[in-house]
C-alpha cells in the first residue's frame, strides 16, 4: 500500500494528502479544482487530471468528496471507479454520505472483486491537520486490516464498527450528537455575553467541567474571535443532517433536536453563510 489515490482536495483532504505523504507514501490526486491542491502538487503529489484513470494504477484509492451523489458518480457511474479499478485493489470512502450507498457499492465491488470500506471521519480541520481524527469504518475486517497502518497515519480513534454501511451509520450518530451541542455551546455563549460576563473567563470555568465538549472547546474560541472559516461547511453539515433525519425517517424515529438545529442552519444558509464554519451559528442569534 505504498502509492495511494486521493480524490477530494478540500479542507480536511488537503491535510489528510499531506499527512500521508509525510509518512512516506507516494500520493496520486485529483480534486475538480486543480488550484487548491497547488501546496500538495509542489510538495510531491502527483496530479491526475482523470479520477478513474488515477483509480486504475493505485494500490489503495480514498475519496473524500462532498456529496452521496458525488460518490455514486465516482463510484457506480459508466467508465467510474469500480469499473477502472484493478481486482484486488481497495477503495476506502471517508466522505460522509448514505449508509444505503455505502451498501450498495459494497456489493458491487464485491462482484469485481475489489475490498471496500465506508470510513468517515470526525474532528474537522483541526484533526485532519494534526492526525487525530476519529475513523469510523464500515465493510469487511480483512479489508480493514489490509489498510489499517494507513488510517493510524490519518486519525488515532480508529473503530471498526461493522458490516458495509456501519460506518455512514456511526457518522450519523456523530453528527445527532454535535448538532444539539452546537445549538448549547452557542447559546451558552449568547447567554454569557447578554449577562455581561467575559466569554473567554467564562471557558476557563466551563470547557473542563460537565458542560466540556470538543465544540466548546475548539469552535467557541473561534467564535470570541470572530472567526468562521470552516473547518467543516455549513453546507456539508446540513448534508449530513439530512442524511440522518432520512435514516431516522426509516426508522419511524423522531428527533426533535436533530430537526431544530437542521432548520436554524438552513436559516443561515439561506441568508448565503453555506461557506462558513458550522461555529456561525451564533450568526442565527445574532
Amino acid at each position: 500500500m505504498k502509492e495511494i489515490g486521493f480524490v477530494g482536495i478540500g479542507v480536511m483532504g488537503k491535510s489528510m494528502a499531506q499527512n500521508l505523504m509525510d509518512h512516506g507514501y507516494t500520493v496520486r490526486i485529483y480534486t475538480r479544482t486543480k488550484k487548491k491542491a497547488d501546496s500538495l502538487i509542489q510538495n510531491g503529489a502527483i496530479w491526475h487530471d482523470n479520477p478513474a484513470e488515477l483509480a486504475g494504477i493505485v494500490d489503495l484509492l480514498i475519496t473524500m468528496v462532498g456529496y452521496p451523489t458525488d460518490v455514486e458518480d465516482l463510484y457506480l457511474s459508466e467508465g467510474g471507479f469500480l469499473e477502472t479499478m484493478r481486482k484486488g485493489t481497495i477503495a476506502v470512502d471517508m466522505t460522509t454520505s448514505s449508509p444505503e450507498l455505502a451498501k450498495t457499492i459494497y456489493k458491487e465491488a464485491k462482484a469485481a472483486e475489489i475490498g471496500v470500506l465506508d470510513a468517515p471521519v470526525s474532528g474537522g480541520d483541526i484533526g485532519a491537520k494534526n492526525g487525530t481524527l476519529s475513523i469510523m469504518i464500515g465493510g469487511e475486517r480483512e479489508v480493514f486490516e489490509h489498510v489499517r497502518a494507513v488510517f493510524e497515519v490519518l486519525g488515532e480513534n480508529i473503530v471498526f464498527q461493522g458490516e458495509a454501511g456501519s460506518g455512514q451509520h456511526t457518522k450519523m450518530v456523530n453528527q445527532i450528537a454535535i448538532a444539539s451541542n452546537m445549538i448549547g455551546v452557542t447559546e451558552a455563549i449568547v447567554y454569557a455575553e447578554k449577562a455581561g460576563l467575559d466569554p473567554e473567563t467564562v471557558l476557563q470555568s466551563i470547557t473542563s467541567g460537565a458542560a466540556g465538549s470538543w465544540s466548546l472547546s475548539n469552535l467557541i474560541p473561534r467564535v470570541l474571535q470572530d472567526d468562521f472559516s470552516p473547518g467543516f461547511f455549513i453546507k456539508h453539515f446540513i448534508k449530513d443532517m439530512r442524511i440522518a433525519l432520512d435514516e431516522a425517517a426509516k426508522m419511524k424515529l423522531e428527533l426533535p433536536g436533530l430537526e431544530l438545529a437542521e432548520k436554524m442552519y438552513q436559516t443561515l444558509a439561506d441568508r448565503g453563510l453555506s461557506d462558513e464554519g458550522t461555529q456561525a451559528l451564533i450568526k442565527y442569534y445574532r
